[in-house]
């Protein structure tokens, strides 16, 4: 075929629209981890998926309990950033579940679905922790802690509880949760009942109950809309962080990783599933 037949061509056949997707699985983490959620670990994939030729919008799949507050805020900005930059709409879909710092995630959509049976919202914060003084009694262990600063520790778990640092901690919640609220209130304006406040208790609702209040925009999942919004032709191209280079000393046999490394896995182990156990999962 000659170059003018391949251009004549080209003009009578477009190239199909593209939209990135980028899926966001698992418990949001402070630090990077193979099977969590956090800025360094996606804002490659996030980057790349702003940059692919063709775009016509990005998605973000949703399936997180939530976790670490700032990291979900991170990855928001991150997104609405970029969103903005390039002048391409975003549009979120949740699966199982999207709930606490998992929704404050999806804001980042200027459109957010979900299936009927979603689990979406849980608008609130939560802190969570071990009582270990008696514990360590039983066995004759003896804690030690000396500070510099009255309020340097917080609710340590090997101490009997503190009144004043449950209000300390009440406190920083607090905040935590009126920053929360104003993200959801003006990525959800005209869409939210704004002064019911209900909706900012830490419930969890399905997909339906959420679509009735405002929480997302409409029940699909991410083929079937973007194929109703860009038509039959549209390509979903998946783009996904390099999970390969986080913690290369998970590969070592167990008995030659540093002990500290191992509880310390161990212990975000057990906190992704107490979080995703929250929601029966």
């Amino acid at each position: 075929m000659r170059v003018r037949e391949l251009a004549l061509f080209a003009r009578h056949w477009p190239r199909p629209p593209v939209v990135a997707v980028l899926r966001f699985e698992g418990v949001i983490m402070p630090r990077p981890r193979r099977d969590g959620i956090s800025l360094a670990s996606h804002a490659g994939a996030i980057e790349k998926a702003f940059r692919l030729p063709g775009l016509v919008a990005v998605a973000l799949v949703v399936n997180s309990p939530g976790g670490a507050p700032a990291q979900s805020a991170l990855l928001f900005r991150r997104i609405r950033q970029l969103a903005e930059e390039k002048g391409v709409p975003v549009f979120a879909f949740a699966e199982d579940v999207a709930a606490s710092g998992g929704y404050w995630l999806a804001l980042a959509g200027d459109e957010i679905y979900g299936e009927e049976t979603s689990l979406v919202g849980s608008i609130g914060v939560i802190s969570a922790g071990f009582g270990l003084n008696r514990l360590i009694e039983r066995f004759g262990i003896e804690r030690r802690l000396h500070t510099a600063g009255a309020r340097k520790s917080l609710l340590d778990p090997f101490l009997p509880e503190n009144p004043s640092d449950v209000d300390r901690l009440r406190a920083l919640q607090q905040d935590i949760h009126q920053s929360f609220k104003e993200q959801v209130r003006r990525r959800r304006a005209g869409k939210i009942d704004a002064a019911d406040e209900t909706l900012f208790e830490g419930e969890v609702l399905t997909g339906r109950m959420a679509l009735a209040r405002g929480l997302i925009d409409g029940i699909g999942e991410v083929r079937g809309v973007m194929r109703a919004r860009y038509g039959d032709r549209v390509r979903l191209r998946p783009v996904g962080p390099d999970r390969r280079r986080w913690l290369p000393w998970r590969r070592l046999p167990f008995f030659a990783r540093d002990p500290l490394a191992v509880a310390a896995e161990i212990a975000e182990w057990l906190e992704a599933r107490l979080l995703w156990a929250r929601f029966g999962l």
